[in-house]
């Protein structure tokens, strides 16, 4: 570790929610429209005492719904303000029209998201369908592991976004509870060297004269100039891949960490590959490892960046495998996994491509992921690599788990029909 990394950085215990506000801190952010929602408030209540006493000097509001929320942040964000605002499961909902408004205002704000299943049946423990519903919307994603990986994605997430070359919002995505409520060690980096990453907000557009005024969020009539400004966002994302390397560059020099699109672990020589995202994925680090006590040549593949999607890092990382298990923690009904669908396309012309690609759903609504499961995975992959044959999509669901199912469907019925 360089001089410059040693500078003055501070350990602590912290939730993500407590990291995710440390971001937003420590990106001097100046604006904060808010709405709380469970599991994400933490944030936003601790950004609102930072404010109220002064250790954070930005403007904090209330508003009416997420709808508003959303509003307010890409209306301040045009205004040349850093922004930063956060939301949850339904409240993301909510907030649907306007993510695909401010983005089309190409107007860069990060967003966290605390991911919780959608309703219904209502639940509050996380899975990935709410923020996988806003892929297409034109916001950036990226996805993380650690509390760590919270703070200093935040701080990433700003340096891209705000970049010419990009300027589109981003949303920074934790897992509800599983991390949002658990403590880890953080490192928070010294203000000062965050500044040397991430300088202040100095948008172009803000150089206009009266004489010469910029529009944004402009209406357009008919589809040639439409098609012109969402393929326009469309490049933009993809550029934020490269924006993405140089700054993954930049934050190691200077803080010692190092971030990818997607991070590789124990695949070097691995013959079978599991694919997984956020804060399961440590769960899925730990079956690597047992597996490969027991001789098994599996490794794992965490996906960070979901949007743009960098197809050709997940090529790279895939060619020449025996086998691809994609592990989803998200249903698509009548399709499947998401994430699933998206890695087969990627792989679908490479003719290096693995024989066998397997679909599992698991973890949905916060559902644990056993050893069991796990390796059932690694065991039924291996064999598909071997026929050369995929499968799926498999839910992960144990024999105990079911039959607890069918005891409470028959303390249902029992209640229905009055024995």
């Amino acid at each position: 570790m360089n001089q410059i990394n040693q500078m003055n950085q501070i350990n602590q215990m912290m939730t993500g929610n407590l990291a995710a506000a440390w971001g937003a801190r420590l990106a001097d952010v100046d604006y904060v429209p808010a709405f709380p929602i469970t599991p994400q408030t933490e944030i936003v209540e601790t950004l609102s005492k930072w404010c109220g006493n002064g250790e954070l000097n930005a403007r904090f509001v209330t508003l009416d719904s997420e709808h508003s929320m959303m509003t307010a942040a890409g209306s301040a964000a045009a205004t040349g303000a850093r922004v930063f605002t956060a939301t949850s499961s339904q409240g993301l909902l909510h907030a649907f029209e306007v993510l695909y408004t401010v983005a089309g205002w190409r107007v860069p704000f990060v967003l966290v998201n605390v991911s919780r299943a959608l309703a219904s049946p209502i639940t509050l423990e996380p899975d990935h369908n709410d923020v996988l519903a806003a892929r297409d919307s034109g916001f950036l994603q990226i996805h993380a592991e650690t509390c760590q990986e919270v703070v200093d994605s935040i701080l990433m997430a700003y340096r891209i976004a705000e970049d010419p070359r990009v300027c589109l919002p981003a949303m920074v995505n934790l897992d509800g509870f599983v991390l949002s409520f658990t403590r880890e060690p953080v490192i928070l980096p010294n203000p000062e060297q965050v500044k040397l990453f991430l300088p202040p907000f100095r948008p172009a557009h803000l150089g206009f004269k009266a004489s010469a005024p910029h529009a944004l969020g402009t209406a357009v009539l008919g589809g040639s100039t439409y098609s012109y400004f969402r393929h326009q966002i469309h490049l933009a994302s993809m550029n934020a891949l490269h924006v993405h390397e140089e700054a993954a560059v930049e934050f190691e020099r200077l803080f010692g960490r190092r971030y990818d699109v997607i991070e590789g672990y124990r695949i070097e020589d691995a013959e079978d590959v599991l694919v997984m995202t956020n804060a399961f994925a440590s769960k899925g680090k730990v079956a690597v490892d047992a597996a490969r006590e027991e001789g098994r040549l599996v490794g794992l593949l965490r996906l960070r960046m979901i949007r743009p999607w960098p197809a050709d890092a997940i090529r790279h990382a895939l060619q020449g495998r025996r086998a691809v298990a994609v592990l989803d923690q998200n249903l698509s009904p009548g399709q499947g996994g998401i994430l699933f669908q998206e890695i087969a396309a990627s792989l679908y012309h490479d003719a290096l491509r693995p024989r066998a690609l397997c679909s599992f759903i698991g973890g949905l609504g916060g559902k644990n992921l056993s050893e069991g499961e796990f390796r059932a995975i690694f065991e039924q992959t291996a064999e598909a690599g071997v026929r050369g044959k995929g499968i799926g999509p498999v839910l992960l669901y144990t024999e105990a788990e079911h039959r607890e199912m069918e005891q409470l469907q028959f303390l249902a019925h029992e209640l229905k029909t009055g024995r």
